[in-house]
């Protein structure tokens, strides 16, 4: 069998100069790295959030140097589905479309099942299952009219392992597999490819506020022995939303020290 030029591409990875990005949570943590990834190979990068990430926003825009005029805030409470609606279509009226979308936004309420409120739970799966859902509903349409799309949705191994005190978390985190699965078989016809990165126990803030005791277990479950660093999450990402990256869809890329395999 042979290809054609146009079939096989270079192993190196595409530009991303005019391409859009929203990245939900992309001010901090891993949601930050993605965004500095992403600005740094030349995208316009949207970051959406509450009101509180419009600060931090700015502060990761002061790191940036060359690549931070690439990088602009739009608010939005991803768990209303109106706010994503008006967040996306504001991306597009100020930069004409939206090519790239990476769901990272989340929360944790963490009690045992028994212990657990129903308003945690609630508040849980509505940051981090509805909002991804509610953000791909918000900008399928553009992406259908103009076939292309990345879809990147940033799960857990909780997902996959559930985890003692996170009911919420696993179920949202396990639920958006297969909400990246089933939105992959529905889209993979229209030049649109829709992943998942699982990562593991990661240094980040969130990470930060758990007991020490707690760090120290999951470095412990992990056979690299240490925390996973944001911009090695970020490095998945930017491979996904490649324009070379288009026979990869429906897909979890599990980035966790070996922890869960």
């Amino acid at each position: 069998m042979t290809f054609s030029s146009t079939q096989v591409q270079s192993g190196a990875l595409a530009t991303l100069e005019g391409r859009v990005a929203i990245v939900t949570g992309g001010s901090r943590g891993i949601g930050g790295a993605i965004s500095t990834a992403l600005a740094a190979d030349g995208a316009t990068v949207a970051v959406v959030g509450i009101p509180a990430d419009r600060e931090r926003t700015e502060t990761l825009r002061a790191s940036l140097n060359g690549s931070a005029k690439l990088v602009h805030f739009f608010e939005a409470n991803v768990a209303d589905y109106d706010q994503c609606a008006a967040a996306v279509q504001a991306v597009i009226a100020q930069f004409g479309q939206a090519d790239i979308l990476v769901n990272n936004a989340g929360i944790t309420k963490d009690h045992t099942a028994r212990k657990m409120t129903v308003d945690e739970w609630n508040a849980v799966l509505g940051v981090n299952l509805s909002g991804p859902f509610f953000m791909m509903k918000a900008v399928l349409d553009h992406m259908l009219e103009r076939k292309y799309g990345r879809i990147v949705n940033i799960s857990s191994v909780v997902g996959h392992m559930g985890n003692f005190g996170q009911a919420n978390y696993a179920a949202a985190k396990s639920g958006l597999l297969g909400l990246t699965k089933t939105l992959a078989l529905e889209t993979a016809r229209s030049g649109i490819t829709v992943n998942a990165v699982a990562p593991g126990f990661t240094a980040t803030e969130m990470v930060a506020q758990m007991p020490q005791a707690a760090i120290d277990i999951a470095k412990s479950r992990t056979p690299v022995d240490r925390l996973g660093i944001p911009s090695e999450i970020a490095r998945v990402v930017r491979f996904l939303v490649d324009e070379h990256s288009g026979f990869i869809t429906g897909s979890t890329y599990n980035v966790n020290g070996g922890m869960y395999m």
